[in-house]
């Protein structure tokens, strides 16, 4: 639906912004779905690639990926302050998304010119030569063009898409809502053809091939994205709103030796710019040190329009409540760090490869980065029941909008993780106790013993990583957005992001640190090159524990949290909602 509402601008005329919602989401989906189709196409087989074109250590291949990972989604700070400060929302998309496309073509090169990579490695080779420091430089060239496409797309693409509704409407509203049910929908769908079709064709056809069909999805997103030009709502950036934080904390600390007021709202500066797109916030209790940042000194010089003359030393009322919200949304996003490192089990190709991938009697085998597909396929199947039936019946239960709140929904991922890495460990021994007992016959891995267990036993590990991920992964998305001041949006994005970046440089910090712990303990290496000769099941119980651990110190800090807006506490608002 079309709606169309008046704005002021910088000359202080007024301007029509047209909100075609719906209209415009085609090339942004379509966008995000070829640059995922593109991005994933490649990333989801990288392991099998550095382990079987480059000739790399299970070990160093994971290692490498994830701080790959890590600083691909810690780029997305930078992309969302430049954004935010300097681009817009529609420049970043437009250079991030040419970005991936080269750094797509590079890798695609290294596969289809044999001195770009080492010579192959067979199975009867007990020395295998690694890649040389060019080889290597070329690829990590590649990776460096996807961080910087990736860094400006993630944190932008979301905000981006609800920039194309009016949120001062309940049909924009839940819009809103539903664009990023159907966002994760659609990027799932695109990931779903990634570890299926494009993984089947790098692993069993050709690399290059496999390779190149990224690359030219990658082109297609791109022209998708600037064919919409014409409709897309484009805000402009207001400048850096880091700076504004800077500002709060600066002046509560020259006024730190100030003594607290007896009725704070009542008497703290209240201004608000009359071009501000963030809502009016209402003072709050917590984080009170900062309020002496809006105290009015003597020497505190106020403009005739009501703005201070010096904003380092006085700040707004405003501004201190904006920066509240940046911080209580700090603690949740802690809780997100080990979501991820339970969600995304980094081992489960390598298990694959050690199982019996053959498909009933044929020979045909599915390709071990494929098995991915069944936590993709989870999502896919329950995202539209869940936002088309459970919500809606649930909201007549509950009377919100959503059904139940973010953080309830958030915290019913966070314990799934608990159930997926216990399931993950019972599965593994199971496979590494026949891999030792009835391994298949004329099977052999390079690195070990084929298990003549089912790989589809990892199933159900994967459908519970994708049931989590639909709980906590959308409600992530969703909170950060609307937690943070409306001119944040983009650095919301990128909060996601960087929880999954932190995760990836746990995860590989974990991996190291229990792979040289356990190599000379009497269970033996957790983590060998053939985990049949290892413990990965204890791996796993470990990462449980850690989710256990996780869980409860994510309930203390929902109970704590004060939604934006709402003086009351979580459980304050929830009991209101009852009644």
């Amino acid at each position: 639906m079309e709606t169309k509402e008046k704005i002021g601008v910088e000359n202080d005329d007024e301007i029509e912004i047209n909100y075609r919602g719906i209209k415009a989401m085609p090339f942004i989906i379509g966008n995000e779905t070829f640059e995922k189709l593109g991005a994933i196409g490649t990333l989801a087989n990288l392991q099998v690639y550095l382990t079987t074109v480059f000739n790399m250590t299970r070990i160093n291949a994971t290692m490498l990926l994830n701080v790959f990972n890590g600083t691909t989604n810690f780029a997305t700070l930078i992309g969302a302050y430049l954004c935010d400060t300097y681009f817009g929302r529609y420049k970043t998309l437009g250079f991030g998304s040419f970005a991936s496309f080269l750094g797509l073509l590079v890798i695609m090169l290294t596969a289809a010119f044999k001195n770009l990579h080492p010579p192959h490695c067979g199975q009867e080779d007990t020395l295998c030569i690694g890649p040389t420091p060019w080889q290597m430089t070329f690829l990590l060239t590649g990776f460096g063009l996807m961080v910087l496409g990736a860094g400006a797309i993630r944190p932008c693409n979301l905000a981006f898409g609800a920039d194309q509704f009016n949120p001062n409407t309940e049909s924009g509203k839940r819009g809103i809502d539903s664009f990023f049910n159907w966002y994760f929908f659609t990027l799932t769908f695109a990931q779903m053809v990634s570890v299926t079709l494009v993984v089947y064709v790098q692993s069993d056809v050709s690399w290059p091939i496999g390779l190149a069909i990224p690359t030219i999805f990658m082109l297609i997103s791109c022209f998708l994205f600037f064919m919409g030009t014409k409709i897309y709502v484009i805000v402009r950036p207001e400048g850096s709103p880091l700076t504004s934080i800077a500002q709060v904390v600066t002046a509560a600390i020259k006024k730190r030796r100030l003594k607290s007021l007896q009725h704070p709202s009542l008497s703290l500066f209240n201004y608000t710019p009359l071009k501000s797109i963030n809502s009016k916030l209402p003072h709050t209790e917590q984080f009170r040190f900062l309020d002496k940042a809006a105290i009015a000194a003597p020497r505190d010089e106020i403009k005739p329009d009501g703005s201070v003359a010096n904003p380092w030393r006085l700040c707004s009322l405003q501004q201190v409540e904006e920066v509240k919200c940046v911080l209580r949304v700090i603690p949740i996003w802690a809780a997100a760090i080990l979501y991820h490192v339970g969600e995304k089990q980094q081992y489960i190709v390598f298990q694959a490869m050690q199982s019996n991938r053959h498909v009933g009697t044929t020979s045909f085998q599915i390709p071990p980065a494929t098995y991915n597909i069944f936590a993709m396929l989870t999502l896919t199947i329950w995202v539209p029941i869940y936002d088309r039936i459970i919500v809606p019946f649930l909201r007549r239960l509950t009377g919100k909008q959503g059904g139940i709140t973010i953080l309830q929904r958030m915290g019913i991922g966070i314990f799934l993780t608990i159930i997926e890495s216990l399931v993950a460990g019972l599965v593994e021994a199971k496979r590494r106790d026949m891999a030792i007992s009835r391994p298949m016959e004329g099977i052999h891995a390079k690195r070990g013993a084929v298990s003549s267990m089912s790989a589809l036993w990892l199933v159900p590990q994967l459908f519970l990583g994708g049931l989590a991920e639909a709980f906590c992964a959308i409600g992530q998305v969703e909170f950060f957005y609307k937690q943070f001041p409306e001119n944040m949006r983009s650095i919301a994005g990128s909060f996601f992001f960087c929880g999954m970046a932190v995760a990836n440089y746990v995860n590989g910090f974990l991996i190291s640190v229990v792979h040289r712990a356990t190599e000379g303990s009497s269970t033996g290496n957790w983590l060998p090159e053939d985990l049949n000769k290892g413990r990965l099941d204890y791996f796993y119980y470990l990462v449980a524990a850690l989710c256990v651990l996780n869980f409860c110190y994510f309930l203390v800090c929902a109970k704590w949290y004060r939604y934006k807006g709402a003086e009351g506490s979580v459980l304050d608002i929830e009991m209101e909602a009852k009644n």
